[in-house]
């Protein structure tokens, strides 16, 4: 059954989105093609028009995985004609591929490497256009990853931004893109798109997919102004902290006996040792997950409402692994969460701040 979700506008862009959007990175490495292919008829299924993945998904990123998520998707799309016209479809170019090699060769993000990543993207996803086109992540150093400092010493940009716009424009010029997003961006970063798409009439950023969530709340510290005085609109990625806020990993820890197996912070080594990995994390994210209990709620269905509802969010991509997770996920809309509450939420990021920035 069709929830029936309200359309939401993507900044300045003709896009209108569900408020749910359907994350599709494990497609390929913990989810398999069949049931990739489940999940993704059952999310439209269920009123999600909004799909985003990335040419360097499936994750964690290895090569011989790169570029699996977006091929799937593809093979969907073949095996359900009128299908595509259904969703807004989203994937992101990578930023400069600095140690991934399987990217791209070179430094920087040029507009000829924008240009072939978007052409493979197309074939991939066997489709004629891209609805949202993302810059997956800065090409210039900035703090992001779980860096906490912007450090101008390592700064090792090959790529003007300028350039990088124009490349988008030419894309949407052609008719292979209809709007532009950046990804894990910086208030600099977005001005700067925002001011070089003004000033030379190229194609204005309609959102930013940057991390958000209870335990990393870093955007609320100055780029949510940005983004709300320059009409941009977020669509969040991990609200749920990359699962430690359902409260699998509460009384294991990450490998401890009984720890979930197939957690992604469980299962790949590589994810343990970034942000979301943290001692601290976890700690944080216990203290939210016993809030939720006291009040009621599972961790999940807490963790998701306090995205649902915030004023900065237009859409909260979910990242699943199962029809039941989707599910569950689609069953948190709708959930309110008392003044009470969200003050108290807020008492332990003042405590524990962002431990996974």
């Amino acid at each position: 059954m069709n929830q029936p979700f309200p359309l939401v506008k993507l900044g300045s862009s003709e896009l209108r989105v569900s408020p749910i959007c359907l994350g599709t990175m494990t497609f390929g490495e913990q989810v398999n093609e069949p049931d990739a292919h489940a999940i993704l008829s059952h999310a439209v299924e269920r009123g999600i028009n909004f799909l985003d993945t990335a040419e360097m998904y499936s994750v964690p990123a290895r090569a011989e995985t790169f570029g699996a998520t977006e091929s799937i998707m593809g093979r969907w799309f073949a095996a359900n004609p009128g299908m595509r016209s259904k969703v807004v479809l989203a994937t992101k170019v990578a930023g400069a591929a600095r140690g991934m090699p399987w990217v791209r060769e070179g430094k920087g993000l040029t507009a000829k490497d924008i240009a072939a990543s978007c052409e493979g993207s197309l074939q991939r996803l066997q489709t004629e256009v891209i609805d949202l086109y993302q810059i997956h992540w800065p090409e210039r150093h900035v703090p992001a990853f779980g860096i906490q400092y912007y450090d101008p010493s390592k700064e090792t940009s090959f790529t003007s931004i300028h350039e990088q716009l124009e490349a988008l424009g030419a894309l949407v010029k052609a008719g292979k893109v209809r709007a532009i997003g950046l990804s894990n961006e910086t208030p600099y970063g977005v001005h700067e798109f925002v001011r070089l798409a003004e000033q030379h009439g190229l194609p204005r950023v309609a959102t930013v997919q940057n991390p958000y969530c209870l335990v990393s709340r870093t955007l609320d510290n100055g780029l949510d102004e940005t983004m709300h005085r320059l009409g941009v609109s977020l669509i969040p990625y991990s609200p749920l902290g990359f699962g430690l806020l359902t409260g699998k990993y509460d009384a294991s820890g990450f490998a401890g006996e009984g720890a979930p197996k197939e957690g992604r912070i469980a299962k790949f080594e590589s994810v343990r040792k970034q942000r979301w990995g943290r001692p601290d994390a976890l700690a944080a994210a216990r203290r939210y997950n016993a809030l939720a209990q006291q009040h009621g709620l599972t961790p999940t269905a807490m963790a998701l409402a306090w995205c649902y509802t915030n004023w900065r969010v237009a859409s909260t991509i979910i990242g699943v692994t199962s029809i039941d997770q989707l599910d569950e996920c689609i069953a948190a809309w709708g959930t309110t969460l008392s003044p009470e509450l969200l003050a108290e939420i807020d008492k332990i990021r003042w405590e524990m701040r962002d431990p996974a920035l």
